[in-house]
């Protein structure tokens, strides 16, 4: 018995200890009556507000925009995000709301209810399962008792930017990359300089890995092209790509004009100029991959530029949740170019765009691949997105586009992207534009 009692006594002791080393701090919370949390370092401060300021056409679960003493942040309603159920309040009524930090952006998430602050073992947490919760398991990080409760933590990096971990697989390159990387062929020469065949295919398996740039025929132009430049960049150098840096290096030169910001007067006007002539009430626009938006809001301004007596409509998707959520509410500096003058106000935070061009785009939370409903589309703008989807995705996509598009509508990919067979080419030597064949 006293031995027994003895390895009773460790055991608890061993338990105490594990439960008393408090290492992980998560703030709690309720939706639709089921415990949830969050890691301590993502919540900025907690807060009861209400009265949100409307965003026209933005995705559904946008609540709208709150001002946090002088920061405009963008709200989003969790409980509509995850598909659950939602009490219906009063107007005036005040919303629990988590004021949460993602690397540098600051938004707010609406919840039922929020709980209080609860310290536990990293140890303790278990992996996520499906039946822990009603909301998909991978924006789950795991889950956890305490207290007699079952805590479900969510993952809001993932939630809040789903493109960036998918790739945690670029964080690895191919064992046969770095294994044809390493290896020295016969004859003493080495894969630098022993033919392009067997060097480009590991550049495109490494690009694949690193970037997720996958290299096919609508590509493959620009990428021979490039590969050719790269041979001689790194004369006596080893051509195959050993880091994330190096796939940068290779891959900037093919990006579209304007990537990641407003579109500039001439490259407006370059678009604007394929534009063709047309007599209609209403034109469709489809913009998939917009992400923080530009795109989208320069799309809007030219299309309205160009048929000044037309309902236009954008639709702009995008899978990245927090680039979506703020897309709708973008201020710009007093710089931007002079081609967007006429759409502008200004405003006490900056310029924002004048309310008939805002209600011509609809911001929506959509990944492109799955089913996306849209009437017969006038012209679809894809500028770049393909490139970063697997070869059969991409076949999909530009299937998708030509069941979309309207027999004279305009499809426009990157400078560098052809859609091969099918298509017609109707752009420009700075616009890619083409148009189905029939």
């Amino acid at each position: 018995m006293p031995a027994q009692l003895e390895a009773q006594t460790e055991a608890t002791e061993a338990r105490k200890e594990k439960a008393d080393k408090v290492d992980y701090k998560m703030v709690t919370f309720s939706l639709a009556g089921k415990e949830y949390g969050i890691d301590i370092m993502n919540v900025k401060e907690i807060a009861k507000a209400g009265r949100f300021t409307y965003v026209p056409n933005a995705a559904p679960f946008v609540r709208g925009v709150y001002n946090l003493r002088g920061e405009i942040i963008s709200v989003i309603d969790l409980r509509i995000f995850f598909h659950l159920p939602a009490e219906r309040k009063e107007e005036d009524s005040l919303e629990s709301l988590l004021i949460l930090r993602v690397d540098d952006h600051v938004f707010g998430v609406i919840v039922d209810a929020i709980d209080k602050v609860v310290g536990i073992s990293s140890q303790s947490i278990q992996p996520p399962h499906p039946i822990f919760g009603d909301i998909n398991v991978r924006y789950i990080k795991g889950v956890v008792e305490n207290a007699s409760k079952l805590y479900i933590i969510l993952d809001v990096e993932r939630i809040f930017a789903p493109q960036r971990e998918e790739e945690e697989k670029e964080e690895a390159v191919p064992a046969k990359a770095l294994a044809g990387a390493e290896a020295s062929p016969a004859a003493g020469t080495t894969l630098a300089s022993s033919g392009g065949d067997i060097s480009s295919s590991f550049v495109k398996e490494t690009l694949a890995a690193f970037k997720g740039f996958h290299v096919t025929g609508l590509n493959e132009t620009w990428f021979e092209q490039r590969f050719s430049e790269w041979k001689i960049e790194r004369a006596g150098k080893d051509v195959q790509l050993h880091e994330a840096s190096e796939a940068d290096e290779f891959i900037g030169g093919f990006w579209s004009s304007c990537t990641g910001r407003l579109w500039e007067d001439d490259y407006a006007a370059a678009f604007m100029a394929t534009l063709p002539d047309l007599e209609t009430k209403s034109l469709n626009i489809w913009n998939p991959g917009c992400g923080k938006g530009y795109e989208a809001w320069s799309l809007a301004c030219i299309f309205r530029k160009r048929y000044p007596e037309t309902r236009i409509k954008v639709w702009a998707n995008d899978s990245d949740l927090l680039a979506i959520s703020m897309a709708p509410n973008m201020v710009f500096p007093e710089n931007i170019p002079d081609f967007y003058g006429e759409f502008t106000v200004k405003g006490k935070n900056g310029l924002s765009f004048i309310q008939p061009v805002r209600d011509s785009i609809f911001f929506e939370f959509h990944d492109a691949l799955n089913p996306n409903p849209l009437p017969p589309l006038d012209f679809i703008v894809c500028r770049d997105m393909l490139s970063l989807l697997a070869p059969a995705d991409q076949k999909k996509m530009l299937d998708d586009f030509a069941d979309k598009l309207k027999p004279a509508g305009l499809l426009f990919l990157g400078a560098n992207e052809r859609p091969g067979s099918g298509w017609t080419d109707a752009g420009s030597e700075a616009i890619g534009a083409y148009r189905k064949e029939s």
